[in-house]
């Protein structure tokens, strides 16, 4: 089984690498090679017992795609993306990445000997709402940012495509996923992250919402298993509806401050800023999941659980890499 992660230089596509490399098997079956594909070097995964490729190259090219995307490839995980406040300020870069990207896909696809399980990665951004919305299962996407539009169009390509029987996709709409190790980068949800990684590393960091927001959110760790169970699983019970919202955890900035030591709390500055609040405030901060519940997703269990993720497998390589 060949299997290619686009995005593969990024923390998950690092640590999805990772964990195929450990196991050596998807669904039953023995990993024959794995290509690795971003925009600079990925880095390979360590002792790997396959042969593991690292590609650069525009996700948008259907000719580097087509590298990367070999006819014998059984799984491709669409990790690449231009994230949020990135898409927000650049409408043209947003659309190329992550909407031209997921038809280049589609393309390159349609070439495989057997129509390939397609791995989406979308994004709860999909969704507008206010903080007291339950988003449904059905719940119609209504974004109100061009990273969610984007997202939200490129599920219908996904799943129209699947339709016709040129690929097999499963649409993920992630959570804000955290604790983020390495640095912040450009997402509007960047501080979520921020406001625990940062004290944990003893830096300053500021707060754009109050602490009173909430939002929906999940550890790599528990995302790395809904991508291998979005990989594995029987999607004949999908049908036509490729969208998966999976079980995330609701918590308040003021929870996550509480998780902190009163020291480490000291280190969060408020600093309002309407541009980040204006988009993550669109965002809903709950959802039902209860399909992803009935089709085995795993629940992310509370605050706890995923600050002692971060603790056990990426604090200390962040604070090596940045020096703290």
């Amino acid at each position: 089984m060949h299997i290619t992660i686009l995005g593969g230089g990024g923390f998950l596509g690092r640590k999805l690498a990772a964990r195929l490399s450990e196991t050596g098997t998807l669904a039953g079956e023995t990993i024959s090679s794995l290509t690795l594909f971003d925009m600079a070097p990925p880095p390979a995964p360590e002792k790997a017992p396959f042969p593991v490729r690292c590609l650069t190259g525009d996700v948008a090219d259907p000719q580097a795609l087509g590298e990367a995307i070999p006819p014998e490839t059984r799984v491709v995980f669409q990790l690449a993306a231009v994230v949020s406040a990135a898409a927000e300020a650049d409408f043209d870069l947003g659309v190329r990445v992550n909407l031209q990207g997921s038809l280049a896909l589609i393309e390159v696809a349609r070439r495989c000997g057997v129509p390939p399980r397609i791995v989406f990665t979308s994004s709860v951004a999909s969704f507008s709402g206010d903080q007291s919305t339950v988003m449904a299962d059905d719940a119609r996407q209504m974004p109100l940012n061009s990273y969610g539009a984007e997202k939200a169009a490129a599920e219908l390509m996904l799943q129209d495509a699947s339709r016709r029987g040129m690929l097999d996709a499963v649409n993920i709409r992630l959570p804000t996923v955290i604790v983020r190790p390495g640095r912040p980068n450009k997402a509007a949800s960047s501080f979520v992250s921020a406001i625990l990684r940062e004290p944990l590393l003893g830096l300053e960091t500021s707060l754009p919402v109050d602490e009173a927001f909430a939002l929906w959110v999940s550890s790599p760790r528990v995302v790395v298993g809904w991508l291998l169970k979005a990989a594995e699983m029987d999607t004949s019970a999908l049908g036509t509806d490729r969208g998966i919202n999976p079980p995330g955890l609701t918590v308040t900035v003021g929870e996550m401050l509480a998780a902190l030591s009163p020291a480490e709390r000291a280190l969060v500055k408020s600093e309002p800023d309407p541009v980040v609040a204006g988009i993550v405030g669109g965002w809903p901060a709950r959802f039902a999941a209860t399909r992803a519940l009935a089709l085995g997703f795993q629940p992310q269990v509370g605050l706890a659980e995923i600050l002692q993720a971060f603790r056990e497998d990426d604090l200390a390589q962040t604070r090596a890499e940045r020096g703290h």
